[in-house]
């Protein structure tokens, strides 16, 4: 039985996340369907992460074993063809050992949230950019942001619902990059559910009010439960509230 990784793009604003679940839409749900239309089997499509409601991706990767063997672009092309009208797209299709595992051998996963600073409306970029009309400081965000690169206790910042054994997790990158009125946060890393979302929204609070130590925030004692925190209602459908939030992941070549 041949088994396939896919590399996926998608819009995540109609979705209620990738994994299945009785209350909405969802990726991982529209890409079942697409599969069984084309073999008639029922199969398991295994992500490398689990994206929240809302929260778009640019190669999601993702594996399913098959009974019938096609030809990958094929396979590729045929999935496309029966996730129409879905906004999801598979950019690849290729066989890989069984040894494979979508979720165990992704090494990183790389985040980008947009944010246009400006006073005007959003026109073109609607609910992929969060617009914030007050200036930011983007130099006291990169520099506060910097001070988290490495191995921290993310106790504060994880989700309510975070299942991992351990708070303590590695930050590989965290930037802060503006270009005219586009600002940029790109963060690299090994993340605990909702974590990305809720630095993003601590750092716009720097970049509005000035320097902080957000080290400070990190393993801080008294707090019985995590939290998520929500940078802002107008983006609510991205990942903690953040606009125009995109998932990549990196995996190891199969071998």
């Amino acid at each position: 039985m041949p088994r396939y990784k896919l590399t996926i793009e998608y819009d995540g604003a109609p979705f209620c996340g990738w994994q299945i679940q009785d209350n909405g839409a969802s990726v991982q749900g529209a890409l079942e369907t697409a599969i069984t239309a084309i073999c008639g089997e029922q199969v398991r499509v295994h992500g490398a992460g689990r994206t929240d409601a809302g929260v778009h991706a640019l190669a999601q990767v993702a594996h399913c074993d098959i009974a019938k063997h096609f030809v990958p672009g094929r396979f590729r092309d045929g999935l496309n063809a029966h996730l129409r009208p879905h906004p999801i797209g598979v950019l690849s299709a290729e066989i890989v050992p069984d040894t494979f595992e979508a979720r165990f051998a992704a090494k990183k996963r790389h985040y980008l949230y947009r944010i246009s600073n400006r006073r005007a409306n959003l026109a073109l970029d609607i609910g992929h950019v969060w617009r914030l009309p007050r200036p930011l400081d983007t130099e006291a965000m990169h520099a506060a942001a910097q001070k988290l690169i490495g191995k921290h206790d993310f106790t504060t910042f994880r989700d309510t619902e975070c299942q991992a054994k351990s708070p303590e997790k590695t930050l590989d990158q965290f930037d802060i990059i503006r270009v005219g009125d586009a600002v940029n946060i790109v963060t690299s890393a090994r993340y605990v559910p909702a974590q990305p979302g809720a630095l993003d929204g601590r750092l716009t609070g720097v970049g509005r009010r000035g320097p902080l130590d957000c080290r400070r925030s990190c393993g801080r004692p008294g707090r019985k439960k995590p939290r998520r925190l929500r940078p802002g209602r107008p983006a609510r459908r991205a990942l903690s509230g953040a606009g125009g939030v995109l998932k990549q992941h990196r995996c190891r070549r199969p071998t």
